[in-house]
């Protein structure tokens, strides 16, 4: 069994940054895409930013710039260093990991807010 453990949510003032951290811990050959999604009240979820495990990545418009995803592969661990945070990335941030299926942590709490 795999779970994906989050960590680094919490209150931060606007132009504030946070890093989130999310480890995949389990019987794991090897973990590929890895990614973090965000959920705001009464919205959908959403892709935030995804990386392989080569280490190409991706960004969602509104965050390109302002945050960055890094993994490290021994550790089973990705990364989401968010920078310039905005009442608007106020979410529910959910980390993913793809091994034989995809996998979802159970989510962290980012609140921007003066």
């Amino acid at each position: 069994q795999v779970q994906l453990v989050e960590s680094g949510g919490g209150l931060v003032q606007p132009g504030g940054s946070l890093r989130l951290s999310c480890t995949a811990t389990g019987t794991i050959f090897s973990v590929n895409a890895m990614g973090w999604y965000r959920q705001a009240p009464g919205k959908q979820r959403e892709l935030v930013s995804s990386i392989t495990r080569a280490g190409t990545t991706n960004y969602a418009r509104s965050v390109k710039g302002r945050f960055t995803i890094s993994r490290d592969n021994a550790k089973n661990t990705v990364y989401l260093q968010m920078n310039s945070l905005t009442p608007e990335d106020t979410a529910v941030y959910y980390c993913n990991a793809q091994v034989a299926r995809i996998y979802w942590g159970q989510g962290t709490q980012v609140t921007v807010s003066s």
